[in-house]
């Protein structure tokens, strides 16, 4: 029990977790009300935070990161450099503009646009048009006339430095190794032959090329050897290399100002509307900007081909399995790993940049082979020493932080003490069981994989568990702007509308988005939310993993179970009521000796318990509550409990063995009931197994949680019992089913007609059962021989037994005809599928002779079935034409 019970802790704390991430995002959001404070106030108060930074920048060692956890990273950066798996480039990155700094390329959302739209961005108080192809026309040298580009970043046209045509294309042919000019700049532009990348079929043919802003243009740039631009400030302005007509623009509005700027020289084409993929941060939602930046990287390959065959070959388990597509798809494709941050806050990247006193330019970083990665700045003098012997020279560590999966990349090994070599980690190293969010598959699994394949040696965990995303009840991404947002607190304790949208008015959404925001609350709760306890929360979540990419959160089905709460509780009083206050639960039951009834809960009970624990160990949790579910709600509470009643009404003798196997069958039930449903539901469990009575002599835990869970007892199981009581509780419900809903309180003649003598037995068995359970006043057993009484209801059960119920003028016969049609209906869909696939070639030749022999046996109940139908329209038909 208590492993089951701390994989769903861990299950339902990162759930939650997720749930209340949006609480988080208030620091966020007060990072943007400084860049609103910025742009409003012409960055006076940025300038001010900026330069109380820089005062307090001696105090990043008063705010270290944890010793152990920060050693571990510093050691792993510097084993991979030793290894050649970590370099420093300038590459093209990933730009944050907010963020200003580097991020990965799986931080990175892609939104599909299919024409043009216009986008909120953030820092800008209009909309930004996207989705649009944009042509214009550069001036050739020497009078030859103009080039005609496109592009949907006009802006970037200020750091182009060259145009490609294909070298088989004619149109192009007398321009090969020509020249156009720059419009603002007079920059001389290079036409350039390149197959690899320009289509001839496309748009005009000829492509401009600004390799600093462009992952195809930079390849382009360094197979031709062109200059690299960048145009843009980290805060994604127009930088002086943009021309002074431009310097200081954002860059969005630039790209209106460049549009007019072309116009007016008569350049501007045209816009078209057209499709394409914009990258976004997942964290800011600003528009990614590809921009060359020095940063360190690590070079994947070897480590994703190393995951890629753990996953492969059964050393690691994904579960789904679903999600091992989306692994190798991921992995196959993996590109090197920028792991260097723009950012105050993080592990420091353990590299020291090397300064001579001679060097003409001391600026940081300006010669890439001047790095020196090192465990401490006292080693990586030491390195730099012998690297250059009698030189005077002086170390910077560089100011620049390690991206955040890198340090979680190392979590299974730095828990267990690595890189010291600890008892813990020879001891459990790999772990067992990884569970988490299925959206951070690559960001953190993957990493933990790779780095623990190459400086664990082993996997770091056999099974990865992935749990789904919550979203709101109507599928929607849960976001304080639409109001959607819940905080699972307001479930389990509730809160009145009132209190949602105060909740709202005290964060710092603004006024536009507060309106949205207080709509969406009042539409999606306009009565407040209902106190469902945590033990709802915790099951609803549980049940709702059935759907495996999302949860579509529908409190409704919390308050459901919350209700259903109150069934346990009330089972609970009854049983206590009938147990007694002196009843002490028997150490061993003989189950021989059980009234039928007794020895079928017990059964259903042994197969719930094997199916829960079958689920659990195979990670389908929404299974096992669904069977846990269905055994208390259906099997005891609905029918158990209710047949056991009338042995307790009654003082007569008679009945006196039945109610003590009935009250030991009852304890059991509940006892075992509880330790079964106690890792979904702690609290409840654990109170109400407290009040149970407990058997004489026996060892008792003082908890249900240290408890033994649940496992199969062979003297429980008995099928035979189960087939009858599937077939008495099917003719149970077909007689409800026939009751009018005006009068169903009221107890009728019911009748049963048994074709065959097993059936016939099976119901006279149960014939008691069966008035009880279905409310009526008495069961009459008919067979084949015997008339069937006028004003009767009639439902088919199966091909042997039908049931009627006597309506004694209340029959309404186009009701009944109606019944007997939809039951038809249905079972000639069943038969018509059946004959489908026994039909289809190939069927006898490959289907397994057990398959075609219950398919047949299927194929010969529903036509059975059919014509017991068929007989009872008949005489409907006969009666209506009596009467």
């Amino acid at each position: 029990m208590k492993r089951f019970s701390v994989l769903f802790e861990c299950l339902i704390l990162y759930l939650m977790y997720q749930f209340s991430v949006q609480f988080i995002s208030s620091i966020l959001s007060s990072y943007k009300q400084v860049l609103k404070w910025k742009d409003q106030y012409g960055g006076t108060i940025l300038n001010q935070l900026r330069r109380l930074g820089a005062s307090l920048d001696w105090s990043r060692e008063a705010f270290t990161m944890d010793e152990q956890r920060s050693k571990a990273v510093t050691e792993a950066f510097v084993r991979l450099h030793k290894e050649g798996l970590i370099y420093r480039d300038y590459r093209l990155v990933n730009w944050d503009c907010t963020l200003r700094t580097a991020i990965s390329d799986i931080e990175v959302d892609h939104i599909d646009l299919k024409e043009e739209t216009m986008l909120k961005v953030p820092g800008y108080a209009n909309e930004v048009q996207f989705g649009v192809l944009i042509s214009f026309a550069y001036p050739l040298e020497e009078g030859l006339g103009e080039i005609v580009v496109a592009t949907t970043r006009i802006e970037t046209m200020l750091g182009d430095t060259a145009i490609a045509v294909h070298p088989e294309d004619k149109r192009y042919k007398h321009l090969h190794g020509r020249y156009a000019v720059h419009p603002f700049n007079g920059r001389k532009l290079k036409i350039i032959c390149d197959a690899e990348l320009v289509d001839p079929t496309f748009g005009t043919g000829a492509v401009k090329i600004t390799p600093a802003h462009d992952p195809n243009d930079f390849e382009v740039g360094k197979r031709h050897n062109l200059d690299f631009i960048n145009i843009f400030t980290d805060d994604g302005k127009i930088n002086s290399n943009g021309g002074a007509q431009f310097e200081g623009m954002p860059r969005f509005t630039a790209r209106v100002a460049v549009i007019e700027a072309l116009k007016e020289k008569g350049l501007y084409k045209d816009t078209k509307k057209n499709e394409m993929s914009l990258g976004v941060c997942s964290r800011t939602n600003d528009v990614v900007e590809p921009m060359i930046k020095p940063q360190w990287f690590v070079n994947c390959n070897s480590m994703a081909k190393a995951g890629l065959d753990a996953v492969r070959s059964k050393k690691i388990e994904i579960i789904p399995q679903q999600y091992e597509q989306d692994w190798y798809r991921w992995l196959e494709n993996i590109r090197d790993w920028c792991v260097s941050r723009q950012l105050w806050w993080g592990h420091r990247v353990p590299a020291w940049y090397v300064t001579l006193e001679d060097d003409q330019d001391k600026n940081l970083g300006s010669d890439n082979n001047r790095w020196i990665v090192a465990r401490n700045e006292s080693d990586a003098n030491l390195e730099a020493q012998k690297k250059y012997p009698g030189k005077k020279l002086w170390l910077d560590q560089d100011p620049d932080v390690l991206d955040t999966w890198f340090s979680s990349g190392l979590f299974p090994l730095t828990v267990l003490g690595w890189p010291s070599d600890t008892a813990d980690l020879r001891a459990f190293y790999p772990t067992s069981v990884l569970e988490t969010g299925l959206d951070i598959l690559f960001f953190w699994v993957a990493r933990m994989v790779m780095m623990g394949l190459q400086l664990g040696g082993n996997v770091p965990f056999e099974k990865v568990y992935l749990h789904p995303m919550i979203r709101d009840a109507h599928g929607r991404k849960m976001s304080k702007s639409l109001g959607n947002v819940v905080d699972p607190l307001e479930v389990i304790n509730g809160m009145s509308l009132e209190g949602l949208l105060k909740r709202l008015e005290e964060g710092n959404l603004d006024p536009n988005e507060l309106i949205i925001a207080k709509e969406g609350k009042k539409k999606d709760f306009p009565d407040g939310i209902a106190e469902c306890g945590t033990d709802a929360l915790r099951f609803a979540l549980i049940a709702y993993t059935s759907q495996s990419d999302r949860i579509n959160l529908d409190i409704k089905r919390v308050v459901g179970y919350r209700q259903w709460c109150n069934k346990l509780w009330n089972a609970i009083r009854f049983a206590m009521g009938k147990l007694g206050d002196h009843y002490t639960p028997p150490a061993t039951v003989d189950v021989s000796r059980m009234p039928p009834i007794c020895k079928w809960i017990l059964s259903v009970l042994n197969k719930a318990i094997g199916k829960t624990v079958t689920s659990l160990e195979a990670y389908k949790f929404s299974d096992a509550t669904s069977t846990i579910y269905s055994w208390w709600q259906y099997q005891l509470c609905d029918v158990f409990i209710e047949a056991i009643k009338p042995y307790f009404f009654s003082d007569s003798q008679e009945f006196e063995s039945a109610r003590a196997a009935s009250r030991d069958t009852l304890w059991i039930c509940l006892e075992t009931g509880l330790r079964l449903l106690h890792p979904f539901m702690p609290y409840v469990t654990e109170e109400l197994w407290q009040r149970l009575p407990q058997p004489k002599d026996s060892c008792r835990k003082d908890s249900i949680m240290i408890s033994e869970y649940p496992s199969l007892v062979k003297e429980w199981t008995n099928d035979r019992l189960e087939n009858e009581m599937d077939i008495v509780l099917d003719a149970v419900n077909r007689i409800r089913s026939l009751k009018p809903p005006t009068d169903s309180n009221e107890r009728r003649h019911a009748f049963a007609l048994c074709r065959g003598q097993e059936i016939a037995a099976t119901i006279q068995c149960y014939q008691s059962l069966i008035v009880s359970l279905s409310s009526v006043s008495h069961l009459k057993i008919l067979t084949e021989n015997d008339e069937t009484p006028a004003d009767c209801a009639t439902a088919v059960v199966n091909k042997d037994l039908s049931v009627y119920l006597q309506l004694q003028g209340a029959l309404n016969t186009d009701a009944e005809r109606e019944k007997l049609r939809k039951k038809k209906d249905e079972i000639q869909k069943l038969q018509h599928a059946l004959t489908q696939k026994i039909d289809a070639s190939g069927y006898r030749e490959k289907a397994p002779q057990n398959v075609q022999e219950e398919d047949m046996r299927k194929l010969t109940a529903l036509l059975e079935q059919l014509e017991v139908i068929s007989e009872a329209e008949k005489k409907l038909d006969a009666k209506i034409g009596n009467n």
